[in-house]
């Protein structure tokens, strides 16, 4: 007879993603490989949130041992299943002949197939963030899945274009600018969320609008300027919105290669900068190969310079949107040279609290849910942060559409009274930028 609970192996890169892994498995027992832990030992060190993982599993794996942790299991509370960690064990004939090496992954796919024939009345299941770990399980006829706890559910929702609302009487749209803060969503029969952006289409006439949550009414998004740059399309309109409302703390920007993110968004903290003490740009550095940045020659400078060369590229066009005797190109300069603009690795801003900052966490797809929530309680008294990225270019190996911070931001913040999101879908960059980002 088969048992209902089942039986998961867990990778170290899942022990490494979320240090309470093991409390979302339910009734369901948890094997951990003796490798994933002699891995963990590499990741101890360090100031980076995986590294923090690594040590809060480690003291959350401490606070629970005991003597049946290495036999039958240790029971993880009433409802819940066991936990137990199995030593090596060695290769099955079949392994010998699919995989030549003994590697860290390699011996955790052992240890998690030696488990299927010991328990074959049991659903084994070896949970990875790695694909091809995954595939080499599955080869092996043992089944593999994704550490889903995280994952985003409505990951289309995210990705959807600007909202059309079509049939719209044309005396309606002709209140949104005659008679402000006057149309409700029952008006326009639509249950709006809060910070969401449509379109109006009336037989003659349209509107952008936006749900005012705090009002409750259907507002006109207007037209606005920032330090040069203007919005060239509805989705970038209703963007530079978000980014120049002071009742949004919270801004998150989605959208392909060329749309406009990180422009409109440093535009529109050059635009306020009075409001703000400091105004930072922060990426996270993906090295090329998952090498370490020491390998690369020179200075602290001279090693993050081409991460961070696409966000001075961005200041660079609203540079030579400006005259370079302007006051605004003076102005650039000179928070430059006093360090109010600092562009910077994001692993620079760990354990800092900003207040009364702006800031622009660019490539964000890029991090994990659980460094998306660390950036965000970063943030102090009159701090505005805005996250940009594509949620479908992602560059992280353990990391996917559904699985990245961005994507988990924007669906669990979804309706918050003090977040917006809006993605951008068409390409603004160049003909040749946006048709191959299309076509190849």
């Amino acid at each position: 007879m088969v048992s209902t609970a089942k039986v998961f192996v867990l990778d170290t890169n899942v022990l490494l993603h979320d240090h309470k892994c093991i409390d979302y498995f339910q009734d369901n027992d948890i094997v951990i490989p003796i490798v994933a832990l002699e891995e963990l030992d590499k990741f101890k060190k360090g100031n980076e949130t995986i590294n923090y993982h690594a040590r809060e599993f480690a003291r959350n794996l401490d606070r629970i041992s005991g003597d049946g942790l290495f036999g039958d299991g240790i029971s993880l509370g009433t409802g819940r299943g066991k936990l137990r960690i199995v030593t090596g064990k060695p290769f099955s004939e079949e392994m010998r002949l699919s995989f030549g090496d003994s590697s860290a992954d390699h011996r955790i796919l052992a240890i998690a197939d030696w488990v299927c024939r010991q328990m074959p009345e049991r659903r084994v299941i070896l949970v990875s963030k790695d694909i091809n770990l995954r595939m080499k399980a599955k080869s092996l006829g043992i089944m593999a899945q994704d550490y889903l706890t995280d994952n985003v559910q409505n990951v289309e929702a995210i990705g959807r274009p600007l909202q059309h609302i079509e049939k719209i009487a044309d005396e309606v749209v002709k209140k949104v600018f005659e008679q402000p803060s006057q149309l409700s969503p029952a008006d326009l029969g639509v249950e709006a969320v809060a910070n969401d952006c449509y379109v109006l289409e009336g037989e003659t006439s349209s509107a952008l609008v936006v749900y005012n949550p705090q009002t409750e009414r259907i507002e006109p998004v207007e037209r606005r300027k920032a330090y040069g740059i203007e919005p060239r399309n509805g989705e970038q309109q209703c963007a530079l919105e978000f980014l120049m409302n002071p009742r949004l703390p919270l801004v998150a920007l989605t959208g392909k290669a060329g749309t406009g993110k990180t422009l409109l968004a440093l535009a529109a903290a050059l635009a306020q900068e009075e409001s703000f003490d400091l105004v930072m740009l922060a990426r996270p550095i993906i090295p090329l190969s998952n090498r370490d940045l020491g390998f690369l020659p020179g200075d602290v400078d001279a090693k993050i310079g081409p991460y961070m060369q696409p966000l001075f590229d961005n200041l660079g066009v609203i540079k030579s949107s400006l005259k370079s005797t302007s006051r605004s190109y003076v102005r650039i300069e000179e928070m430059q040279r006093t360090n109010k603009l600092v562009i910077s690795p994001l692993a620079y801003i760990r354990g800092r609290s900003l207040s009364h900052a702006f800031i622009i966490v660019d490539e964000s797809q890029n991090l994990t849910p659980h460094e998306v929530k660390t950036i965000i309680t970063r943030a102090g008294e009159g701090t505005k942060i805005v996250f940009t990225g594509d949620i479908y270019q992602i560059d992280h190996p353990y990391l996917d559409t559904r699985s990245n911070g961005l994507s988990y931001l924007a669906e669990r913040m979804h309706g918050q009274p003090v977040f917006a999101h809006i993605n951008l879908v068409r390409g603004e960059r160049s003909e040749l930028a946006e048709l191959a980002s299309d076509l190849l």
